[in-house]
């Protein structure tokens, strides 16, 4: 009982740094990289698809990403979406394959991403503490039905908070890993 309520928090923590590391991934540093474009929809042949689904994306140089569709006449429905996305990057197109440009970011911009990073750290850490919240209540029922002891429920808060802990300094390494990446110049 106490090892599969451990396990079931386990993933869902371990999910919820997956999606951390998925929305980081998208927050354009100084650097290209294909996570960047991977968020936005085209509108191909009448269905939001995924950039990544109609193209490929690569990173030929350290500040220009390559996006070559596999049907030519997605290239215009491409880069429209590049434009109406929030990224304020010019999509340049020579007939066969698009090239973003990724500027250098400026020292403002750079404290504003920082910001972001440190937001997304803190909410993920809420939906860590969230989920350690739900397995201590889980623990509680199976107490209070009699199917574990007190000393049983005390040991799993224990391990449950150990667990908690671990995430959360995972979190911490992985948002100062991409403030330093940032702050990079």
């Amino acid at each position: 009982m106490i090892d599969e309520v451990l396990s079931e928090a386990s993933t869902r923590m371990g999910k919820t740094i997956e999606a951390m590391r998925k929305e980081l991934a998208a927050i354009r540093t100084g650097r290209a990289t294909p996570a960047i474009v991977d968020y936005i929809k085209v509108d191909y042949y009448g269905v939001p698809t995924s950039l990544n689904q109609i193209a490929t994306i690569s990173t030929p140089e350290a500040r220009l990403l390559l996006i070559q569709p596999w049907d030519r006449h997605a290239l215009s429905s491409i880069e429209k979406a590049i434009l109406k996305s929030d990224l304020g990057l010019n999509p340049a197109s020579d007939g066969n394959v698009i090239r973003l440009s990724i500027p250098q970011l400026s020292e403002e911009r750079r404290r504003e991403l920082v910001k972001v990073v440190r937001k997304r750290a803190e909410e993920s850490r809420v939906a860590l503490r969230n989920i350690r919240r739900s397995a201590l209540e889980e623990f509680r029922e199976l107490e209070r039905k009699k199917e574990i002891s007190q000393d049983e429920q005390k040991r799993a808060q224990e391990r449950l908070q150990e667990l908690t802990d671990s995430f959360i300094e995972e979190v911490d390494r992985v948002g100062r890993d991409k403030e330093a990446e940032l702050l990079e110049v």
